[in-house]
């Protein structure tokens, strides 16, 4: 798959996608990378430390949280991205659900469009994604941010997301986009109790029928909190482990938060995976 100007190569190795988000109310980094300068920095910071793609936020999708409008949205996220894209090479992208937000910071330099909603929150984002012809990741979510872990529950989980990611990618081939540039993601936490993010990580191959290149983002999540009883700013090598089985089975792509620590354990766990 090419991205911006690079390529990668998913069977060469694991990719790391860091988050940025410049919010002031996300679960982990809210309020910390608001300013646009500190922003800026941790970017470059990440770019430095081994990323391979910046995904840059600026509405929180934690449990329970509120959209936030275009307008502030724009606000938030577009400086920052139009900062990036002149300081650093690797691809930038933005994480919205927004048409008009995903359009303008492809304008400014955006490569890549991460959709939590795997294009059905706003309908117009499929023909910014075909027209732009960039990869999109497309996530499974139940429900919204705002009520998706109101007592979430699966007859199958398996069987729900695998249908749901098939008529995304259904969806998004009938609007003229690149099944090729098409990334799927089983949105960790996303409408998800601690057994089912625990089922999705142990039996992430299940994803492999569909095709498509892995994104996976168990960082920092809650699911590790109640396992290990800590809050975000200690669940760090909760994270890196939940990363490991992860690449282990089948991730292409770990969105993380920790770059520096994350690049050394996919690296490892490569290694290990091919035996050399």
């Amino acid at each position: 798959m090419k991205i911006k100007n690079q390529n990668f190569d998913f069977s060469k190795r694991t990719y790391l996608m860091g988050v940025l988000n410049v919010t002031p109310d996300s679960f982990y980094d809210g309020g910390r990378f608001l300013d646009t300068k500190e922003a800026l920095k941790q970017g470059m910071k990440m770019a430095e430390d081994g990323a391979d793609i910046i995904d840059v936020g600026g509405e929180s999708s934690r449990p329970g949280s509120d959209p936030v409008s275009v307008e502030e949205e724009l606000k938030r996220v577009i400086p920052v991205i139009e900062g990036l894209a002149k300081e650093i090479d690797i691809p930038i992208s933005v994480d919205t659900y927004k048409s008009e937000v995903a359009k303008k910071a492809l304008d400014i330099g955006a490569s890549m469009v991460n959709d939590i909603s795997a294009l059905r929150f706003d309908s117009e984002m499929r023909k910014v994604i075909k027209d732009f012809d960039v990869p999109v990741v497309l996530m499974h979510i139940k429900g919204t941010p705002k009520d998706m872990q109101k007592n979430p529950y699966y007859d199958d989980l398996f069987e729900e997301i695998t249908s749901y990611l098939k008529e995304a990618i259904r969806v998004a081939k009938n609007s003229g986009i690149d099944e090729n540039k098409i990334i799927i993601d089983p949105g960790i936490g996303f409408g998800k109790r601690l057994e089912d993010n625990l089922e999705i990580l142990k039996n992430l191959s299940f994803l492999k029928n569909l095709k498509k290149t892995i994104l996976v983002g168990p960082s920092r999540k809650s699911f590790i909190g109640k396992i290990l009883d800590l809050p975000e700013e200690k669940r760090l090598e909760g994270s890196l482990a939940a990363l490991a089985v992860a690449v282990m089975n089948g991730a292409n792509i770990v969105r993380v938060h920790d770059v520096k620590e994350s690049k050394k354990v996919a690296k490892i766990v490569d290694s290990i995976k091919k035996g050399r």
